[in-house]
């Protein structure tokens, strides 16, 4: 509750007192109570890893020469963790975990299952680990190729939890993105290859673009309605220089996709201005190689931007009857739009209070919630 109240001396000044500062305060406090928890939970769970990896670091430091192709600590955890005898999904989800931090709601929410699956998975990894005896080592050099993939992974679902929070008070998480480009730059110098360029240039892209994501106050801004002036320039002409050194090898991939279809929005001078007959074109090959339903949605909002609301709900509609987003709020918000684009106010409603009910960060329900509020 101090926090809680700490952070209402903060905001409220330039925000204005809610018409109910009880249930703010309360909802403010639990957040921060939660994170307070998931920290020492972290620690304490970590500390046998820890003691572990120090024994083995030190062990094997007389082994260490100054040719150690991996230099970053972390980076060194994360190729470790991402051993090939453990399921491609359980790897990424444990070095997740263990490594970078993140809770298993927030894992949970990248794998779009519960956190009580999510948590057997990594269960089941840990056990795996135990009982086959997998060695906790550094590759070598030679074996980091066949670890890229799930290492690439784990720093893009890293990068999207510090792009779009999955709850708490803020939009993004700064600490998160920056530590992911970082890998990132890492990655592309310990291993060069198109969709480790590609993968650095999508964040640098989308990471361009966070000033402009909220407001002052902390709500949250859409793409339309984003001050362009606040983009970062230098880091788009970063991420268009990487994105054409990935398209330039012939041989990339879903990254290096999703970084081209970044690459026409920050090149755009407005939302009308959009290439969206190219972006629909760059989704069309983006969903031949990745079919995920998360694919399927983005590409049916770029049609819907195309062709108009209509053809796009046809889409929506489709992803949705699959079921696999069916706890996915960004899905019914998306739906919700089409509608309201439609002027199907009642139909709008509905699909914007699905979207309500599954959210969990605050700048986002606040935007939903005003969404309702001008239907009429």
């Amino acid at each position: 509750m101090h926090e809680a109240f700490a952070a209402a001396v903060s905001v409220w000044p330039t925000s204005g007192v809610p018409g109910n500062p009880r249930p703010w305060l309360i909802s403010t406090a639990r957040f921060k109570a939660i994170d307070t928890l998931r920290r020492r939970a972290r620690f304490d769970a970590s500390q046998d890893e820890l003691v572990r990896h120090l024994e083995a670091q030190w062990d094997s430091a007389e082994k260490s020469t100054e040719e150690d192709s991996l230099e970053d600590d972390r980076l060194r955890l994360i190729f470790t963790c991402c051993h090939p005898s453990l399921a491609p999904e359980a790897r990424v989800a444990l070095t997740l975990r263990e490594v970078c931090g993140l809770t298993t709601e927030e894992i949970a929410k990248a794998f779009l299952t519960t956190p009580r699956t999510l948590a057997q998975r990594i269960v089941r990894a840990k056990a795996k680990i135990r009982e086959t005896r997998i060695p906790y080592e550094v590759p070598t050099q030679e074996e980091l190729p066949e670890r890229l993939g799930a290492v690439l992974q784990v720093v893009y679902l890293v990068f999207n939890e510090g792009y779009s929070a999955a709850a708490g008070a803020e939009v993004t998480r700064a600490e998160l993105t920056g530590e992911a480009i970082r890998l990132g730059r890492l990655l592309t110098e310990l291993q060069p290859e198109p969709e480790a360029i590609g993968l650095l240039s999508l964040m640098l892209l989308q990471e361009s673009r966070r000033a402009a994501r909220t407001s002052p106050t902390g709500e949250l801004i859409l793409l339309e309605n984003q001050d362009r002036s606040l983009w970062n320039r230098e880091q788009i002409a970063e991420g268009v220089a990487l994105l054409e050194r990935a398209i330039k090898s012939r041989n990339f991939g879903s990254y290096t996709l999703q970084a081209a279809i970044a690459a026409v929005h920050a090149q755009a001078e407005s939302v009308p201005a959009t290439d969206w007959k190219q972006i629909v074109a760059i989704y069309d090959q983006l969903v031949r190689i990745q079919p995920s339903p998360v694919v399927r949605l983005n590409r049916a909002v770029a049609i819907a931007m195309r062709d108009g609301p209509e053809a796009g709900l046809k889409h929506i509609d489709a992803v949705l009857e699959d079921g696999e987003l069916a706890n996915y709020y960004l899905a019914h918000s998306a739906r919700a739009d089409m509608y309201r684009r439609l002027g199907k106010t009642a139909e709008a409603r509905s699909s914007y209070e699905k979207a309500l009910a599954l959210t969990q960060q605050e700048p986002e329900r606040q935007f939903l919630q005003e969404r309702i509020r001008q239907l009429k």
